[in-house]
């Protein structure tokens, strides 16, 4: 988390160490980028970074949290668009988080952070979709899904099921980037593996 003096900063001065943070994480993976490189291009002095986030791993966890946090908003969006239907609106979110990113820094970023994931950063992603459990973001979500078209008990039931959904869209991703897949292709996988879950793996009697 940053330091008080990084929000006592003006606005403008915030979104420049942001964006200077985030091309460096684009162009690098967390354990290869470089302090140096933020500070040179947000213009600031290296000790000043320090006044505002204790190390790099510090900023670029805030960076992720944030960017995870416009996802939910947005899966939230999509969610009501399709009625309540999880399995249209994951499609739908991974869709859009494939073709709909609105730069390329912002890209290569997520690129980097799933080539070389750690438990903390699959925690942070699966965050757009499930938040935790006793968060707001968790209740608004199971309260929007249509548990009509799902085979459950309680609402319990449906936190497991926005589990295992989100744990099928980060492998896809990871799948996606590791294996040099097309969009096209990762797309296609992901709404394969969406409808085998929708259908069941099992055959009606």
């Amino acid at each position: 988390m940053p330091k008080q003096t990084f929000f006592n900063l003006p606005e403008s001065k915030r979104h420049n160490l942001i964006a200077a943070a985030e091309k460096e994480f684009a162009r690098a993976p967390l354990s290869e980028a470089s302090i140096a490189n933020i500070v040179k291009e947000a213009c600031i002095a290296r000790g000043s970074f320090y006044q505002y986030f204790e190390d790099k791993e510090d900023a670029y966890f805030f960076l992720l949290n944030q960017q995870m946090k416009e996802r939910n908003m947005q899966f939230i969006s999509i969610l009501r668009e399709n009625n309540g239907d999880i399995i249209e609106s994951m499609i739908e979110m991974y869709h859009q988080f494939l073709i709909v990113l609105p730069d390329e820094n912002e890209r290569d970023f997520f690129k980097n952070a799933l080539l070389n994931v750690t438990h903390k950063m699959e925690d942070s992603f699966t965050s757009i979709f499930e938040g935790n459990s006793s968060s707001e973001q968790m209740k608004e979500v199971t309260n929007l899904i249509n548990k009509n078209h799902l085979n459950i008990s309680d609402d319990k039931d449906v936190i497991r099921i926005i589990k295992i959904v989100a744990a099928v869209a980060f492998r896809n991703f990871v799948e996606k980037y590791s294996g040099e897949l097309s969009d096209e292709e990762a797309i296609n996988i992901f709404r394969m593996e969406m409808n085998l879950l929708k259908n069941g793996l099992y055959k009606k009697k």
